[in-house]
């Protein structure tokens, strides 16, 4: 379990750097070409590796089932990828202007759903 979170955090930290990164020396508003995509990525990375390691202290802090080290990680894991996607889906709404609030709640909505019937 510690060489997973050594993981993780050390992939958070990248992803995070990286994300600085292209914000700071890279500008999307500048060269939309390359950097939007860069961006995107760089943005499901870091929701997804921060959000895995969220997720992973919340079910180690509440023992409300009694899975091993390995399915806690999985769900975390599979948590903090619908969670950056559904990040990722609500800053493309924002771009092409569609984002509305219920819009954004009924995008999350969806995730835990997606994850509620996974659970079963």
């Amino acid at each position: 379990m510690p060489s997973l979170i050594f993981g993780l955090s050390i992939a958070a930290i990248l992803s995070t750097t990286s994300l600085v990164i292209i914000l700071m020396r890279v500008s999307p508003l500048t060269a939309p070409g390359p950097a939007i995509p860069a961006f995107f990525l760089s943005l499901f990375l870091v929701v997804c590796t921060i959000g895995s390691l969220v997720f992973m202290a919340v079910w180690k802090l509440l023992p409300t089932h009694s899975w091993d080290t390995g399915k806690i990680v999985s769900v975390s894991i599979r948590q903090g990828i619908f969670l950056a996607i559904g990040s990722v889906l609500l800053i493309i709404f924002h771009l092409f202007s569609l984002l509305n609030w219920w819009i954004a709640i009924l995008i999350y909505v969806v995730f835990i759903l997606v994850e509620l019937a996974l659970e079963q």
